[in-house]
């Protein structure tokens, strides 16, 4: 069992091309034994965003703090605390910051 607060683990740049402002901290992952998914908490400072990509899996997304849009078919919707996500396997999609807080996530994905 692995207990802590997200704060004890490293924030790491995300250095994907198209990131601006993006960490990414690993706060459960297959070094811990987790055999089916990782958990991931992402920080987007304000302006910042992910770049435009897919995966080849799904992901759950819940954010936890600031406002946002997450963009979908051409389209950007409005996100903030409390709001979830969940984006299908081969989905284009990307989230930014359009608040003046930190955009605050945690994504869930296979491992």
């Amino acid at each position: 069992m692995k207990i802590a607060k997200y704060q004890d683990i490293i924030a790491e740049p995300v250095t994907t091309e198209g990131a601006e402002g993006v960490t990414i901290r690993w706060l459960i992952a297959k070094q811990d034994g987790a055999e089916n998914f990782a958990m991931r908490f992402f920080e987007i400072s304000q302006e910042g965003q992910t770049p435009l990509h897919t995966h080849d899996f799904e992901h759950e997304v819940f954010v936890v703090g600031g406002k946002g849009v997450v963009w979908r078919e051409g389209k950007e919707i409005a996100l903030e605390a409390g709001s979830f996500i969940f984006v299908p396997e081969g989905e284009k999609h990307c989230f930014k910051n359009t608040g003046h807080e930190m955009l605050k996530f945690i994504c869930i994905i296979p491992v």
